[in-house]
């Protein structure tokens, strides 16, 4: 049955959790409000125009906000249902978007509990995606949310057209690159090589790091993208081999040995689930009996999570405040209500609650946003295979390079078959494969549908 409750009930604690919430909408200062007058600081004012806002008209006090327009037809992505992603939701649900998708790959682990509040004990092992849709649409009646459990690379580019507006709350590097590659990919042209304002979908990335966080605002093939700030990205750390098998000094060297040394000759037929409560115990188990061999103090399971998984330990109160600019972001991108973030915010909560915005400019040979083809001087003695390490070391951190020539196929990662008959041309030098000056097209798993243009000249 549903209740109606007070801001004091739902602030100070609530017997009825989990059942479905109405709520009184005040008669002023609500989102309605903005919605319905005239503003100086609309949109269109603003460094980064999306459109012109028009404020509604004759709007009942009581009326809805999963019932007004634009909000009731937008079509909302969330990327992530983890500690950022459950403030999303929360936020979303909260601000009138009625329409709402979620992605995420995880299952749930119960040191998840103490922040990401969508989740409860018995959900442990449970799909984050599907838990955190059920329990707003239960919750939140207004809203639909439907979960995706699996990798963001499973849905085709046609899946991601299919929305106004994607938020993205993801943890890792790897996947927000991809994203980025794809989200930009989908942009079309017209006659006069201009971007067609009706296929770029905007994207509102947000991160956080301890008690720092940052949102920004990506609209691809017209702002900065993701991997032009690449950059900004350190490699993730890794450690010698040496050091973890013969003189561990550290508690994540511990770890790093029972997870790439002992767990494949314990199970040699199963990979690691990093996601798997279970496997994630068994490696703390190894590492901390190495850990006392060697009077290394230290390892603990969050250690451990964090050393296996790249998990930088979340603060709640910084998931907030980033994913609250986010939603923020999404319903001027939405309404036209406010001027949009020009493109960057960056929360700093160790010294206080400055927050600083500016312009992260686009990077003239950006390989995703930009169509610049790119300039290698390289000896002409280098090898094939050096240069596809070359590829994967250097700035553009590519992860599965495939290298073709305006009439040559010169390697190929995939099918299997013309990997084979490509992987003469490793040893060959560039010099025998290339004339100097001439053009590769670079395709990489990383980049998606996105292919880089490389020019190859000799020193």
């Amino acid at each position: 049955m549903s209740t109606k409750r007070t801001a004091s009930e739902m602030t100070n604690g609530d017997p009825n959790e989990g059942e479905p919430m109405e709520i009184d909408h005040p008669k002023r200062g609500s989102l309605l409000t903005l919605l319905s007058r005239p503003s100086p600081f609309a949109s269109e004012s603003g460094a980064l125009p999306m459109g012109e806002f028009e404020p509604m008209v004759a709007v009942a006090p009581t009326t809805s906000l999963a019932n007004v327009e634009p909000l009731a037809a937008a079509k909302v992505l969330v990327v992530g249902s983890g500690g950022l992603g459950c403030e999303l939701l929360k936020d979303l649900a909260m601000s009138g978007i009625s329409s709402v998708e979620v992605i995420d790959l995880d299952t749930i682990d119960v040191t998840n509990l103490n922040r990401q509040f969508l989740f409860r004990q018995t959900d442990v092992g449970s799909s984050k995606a599907k838990c955190a849709a059920a329990f707003i649409n239960k919750r939140c009646p207004w809203m639909t949310v439907v979960a995706h459990h699996g990798t963001i690379q499973d849905k085709p580019p046609s899946f991601y057209a299919s929305f106004n507006c994607i938020i993205s709350g993801l943890d890792n590097v790897e996947a927000r690159r991809w994203l980025n590659a794809t989200v930009c990919g989908l942009v079309q042209f017209d006659e006069d090589g201009d971007p067609d304002p009706t296929t770029i979908i905007p994207i509102i990335d947000g991160g956080t790091e301890g008690f720092s966080g940052q949102a920004r605002v990506i609209l691809p093939r017209i702002t900065s993208c993701f991997e032009c700030s690449l950059d900004a990205f350190p490699p993730q750390r890794s450690f010698p081999l040496c050091t973890i098998a013969e003189t561990p000094r550290r508690p994540e060297h511990c770890i790093a040995y029972a997870s790439i040394l002992q767990w494949p000759k314990e199970f040699p037929e199963k990979k690691l689930d990093t996601d798997s409560p279970d496997d994630m115990k068994w490696v703390y188990e190894k590492a901390l009996e190495r850990s006392k061999q060697y009077n290394i103090p230290g390892v603990t399971y969050m250690l451990t999570m964090g050393v296996i998984k790249n998990i930088i330990p979340a603060v709640a109160s910084t998931n907030a405040i980033v994913s609250a600019a986010c939603v923020n972001e999404a319903l001027k991108l939405l309404t036209f209500c406010s001027q949009t973030l020009n493109t960057y915010m960056m929360y700093m909560g160790s010294s206080g609650v400055y927050s600083h915005t500016f312009v992260y400019e686009k990077k003239d040979d950006c390989p995703v946003c930009t169509s610049t083809v790119r300039t290698m001087k390289l000896s002409r003695h280098l090898s094939l295979n050096q240069l596809l390490q070359e590829l994967k070391n250097g700035d553009l951190r590519l992860q599965s390079p495939s290298l073709t020539t305006a009439t040559k196929t010169l390697y190929m990662q995939k099918p299997p078959a013309l990997e084979k008959a490509t992987r003469a041309n490793l040893d060959k030098t560039l010099a025998v494969l290339l004339e100097s000056g001439e053009e590769l097209t670079v395709t990489d798993s990383m980049l998606e549908n996105i292919n880089l243009s490389l020019r190859i000249e000799f020193e």
